[in-house]
């Protein structure tokens, strides 16, 4: 495993909520903190719904990857990567093609050092502590371009990450610029129109988020979404709930709201 640590580090604070750990709270796991549960029940308490989202979204990588894999592609970036539950990028690529390479990418220095802690027995995975607002800074880190061949195919991955970004379209702008043809962008991302109840739960769930590690960023239209994709051709079925993506079947109807997600190869 190769790390990677960003030239300016966000410091640990316990007492910060961080949305990695927050996540890993909906998923069931314990790598979390008081303030980072505390943050998650006020979520929950405005949207209990979130809880299977978060499932939906986890299965949907899955899903995403393993797809990947069946379309040749061998490397990965995963962006905003999150602690390494079951389920990680890592974990799903090397089972689906093994020997694929992984690089791992998230500005939480908790996250970071997880992930180094519960991979750094695996071949081929580099962890790299950046923040995706600095997409050229990613790009050019030793520990991504050492692993991570540009000139080949690859897949970048935002998976439930780009509605924190303020300008996401000039985030994904940067990676598309710097992928070979037959790559692949996959993300999802929250959308205003899939909130229950309308933009109140919504407003109230960003004001929590505003106060993590992670502030800034908006819920955006299936229209701006889709911009995202400008230079991608996108694979069937489109820009759908996650859970509907390629075969998925959730397991109540809370699973098909917050989050839409597609997959769209380079041109």
């Amino acid at each position: 495993m190769v790390a990677g640590n960003d030239s300016a580090e966000r410091a640990f604070d316990p007492l910060t909520p961080s949305t990695a750990r927050m996540y890993d709270y909906y998923l069931g796991g314990n790598h979390n903190f008081a303030a980072d549960r505390e943050a998650a029940e006020k979520v929950l308490a405005s949207a209990p719904e979130i809880r299977q989202v978060a499932i939906e979204n986890r299965a949907f990588l899955g899903r995403v990857v393993r797809f990947l894999a069946d379309a040749g592609i061998r490397q990965f970036i995963d962006i905003g990567t999150g602690l390494p539950t079951r389920g990680n990028v890592p974990e799903v690529a090397e089972a689906a093609a093994p020997g694929a390479r992984v690089a791992c990418v998230d500005h939480d220095p908790v996250v970071c050092a997880h992930a180094r802690a519960l991979l750094g027995d695996t071949d081929g995975v580099a962890v790299i502590q950046a923040a995706m607002e600095r997409p050229g800074e990613i790009i050019g880190h030793p520990a991504l371009t050492g692993l991570i061949d540009l000139a080949q195919p690859v897949a970048v991955l935002f998976f439930s990450v780009l509605h924190f970004a303020d300008d996401a379209a000039s985030i994904v702008a940067a990676f598309r610029a710097a992928m070979a043809p037959g790559s692949y962008l996959a993300l999802s991302h929250g959308v205003a129109s899939q909130v229950p109840g309308g933009s109140e739960p919504a407003g109230q769930v960003l004001r929590v988020y505003n106060t993590s590690n992670s502030p800034g960023g908006s819920f955006r239209t299936e229209a701006e979404i889709l911009e995202l994709f400008g230079g991608f051709e996108l694979a069937e079925p489109g820009l759908v709930p996650v859970a509907d993506w390629r075969g998925g079947i959730s397991a109540c109807e809370a699973g098909r709201t917050w989050l839409v997600g597609g997959v769209g190869r380079r041109v």
